[in-house]
């Protein structure tokens, strides 16, 4: 099955790329402007868009770049003219590194929190916690993140608000005082959207025929919930795994924005203000392939979580 949908990829690959590619060149600017000076004349000028193939149409312009990039050359950034491909390599573990940490916890919590809430149908902490979740979806990233700055960075000096380490120090802790605040941001909807899912499959299982027979069995409200319910209560989370994939890669790019991180996010922003479209051309590709490997890492864990599934497809 995997490897039927690592080829059913290959096409949706290539279509991303061709939309990609064509959305890039009809979009306003020009990428000959980041290599013209004042001392440049028009012959000049010319000369530098013939260099870099922008003469030639734009399907000869895609089937050179896609000849490329299969051999693995990604090609050079149009700003600072080094190795696309050394950029992405370079960047890639700061974001990685953050979107793990905002993925665990988001799970995390947001199972905890639905769980509890579910149990507690219609009390305090469910009511807390749906008002919250609902909150949660509805704020928007940036605005929450400038909040987060304004308190903690700003009024009680508890946290860095940017970047991701300070200068001339390399401990583990002042890594993790970086994270904290763009790691609560990414998770922050993720959290709640994972605890409304996990509340309402949890009530509906409570409300099965096999949960009644285990309490007239006489199994505690605690074993039910964890040993029987949770089981099944935790399949569309899975589901949700994958899907909260697009989420997480969007909101990195506005995250690492925010807050400085050195991350595909940021290099993502800056290559798009200073269309350097091999750049952006890279990362698109690259959070497309993330997104796909996402989607199938979710087809497989329902499929492991829930074998009936697996003998249906």
């Amino acid at each position: 099955m995997i490897i039927k949908r690592m080829i059913q990829a290959i096409p949706m690959m290539i279509a991303i790329s061709i939309v990609s590619f064509l959305l890039i060149k009809l979009a306003p600017g020009d990428p000959v402007q980041a290599y013209i000076t004042p001392e440049m004349g028009p012959t000049e000028i010319e000369s530098i868009r013939e260099s870099m193939g922008l003469n030639s149409p734009i399907h000869i312009q895609y089937i050179r770049w896609l000849k490329s990039a299969l051999k693995g050359d990604l090609g050079y950034s149009l700003v600072n003219h080094r190795p696309v491909a050394m950029q992405i390599i370079e960047r890639l573990p700061a974001t990685l590194g953050l979107m793990g940490a905002s993925l665990v916890i988001s799970m995390i919590l947001g199972i905890i929190i639905g769980l509890v809430s579910a149990s507690n149908q219609n009390k305090l902490f469910d009511n807390i916690a749906t008002f919250t979740s609902y909150l949660g979806i509805s704020i928007p990233s940036f605005w929450f993140a400038m909040m987060l700055v304004y308190v903690l960075s700003l009024k009680l000096k508890l946290l860095p608000s940017i970047g991701m380490r300070t200068i001339g120090v390399h401990t583990t802790w002042d890594l993790i005082k970086h994270s904290i605040m763009p790691t609560i941001v990414l998770s922050l909807q993720n959290t709640a959207t994972v605890t409304r899912y996990i509340r309402s499959s949890t009530i509906s299982q409570l409300r099965e025929d096999y949960v009644i027979v285990e309490y007239a069995s006489g199994a505690s409200k605690r074993e039910v919930l964890y040993k029987y319910v949770l089981k099944n209560a935790i399949l569309p989370v899975i589901t949700i795994l994958g899907m909260s994939l697009p989420g997480l890669v969007s909101g990195a790019f506005i995250t690492e924005s925010i807050f400085g991180w050195p991350g595909m996010g940021q290099l993502g922003i800056k290559s798009i203000f200073s269309y350097d479209y091999p750049l952006i051309m890279a990362i698109t590709m690259f959070s497309s392939f993330i997104l796909i490997i996402g989607n199938l890492l979710s087809d497989i864990l329902y499929g492991i979580a829930d074998p009936r599934i697996k003998e249906l497809r």
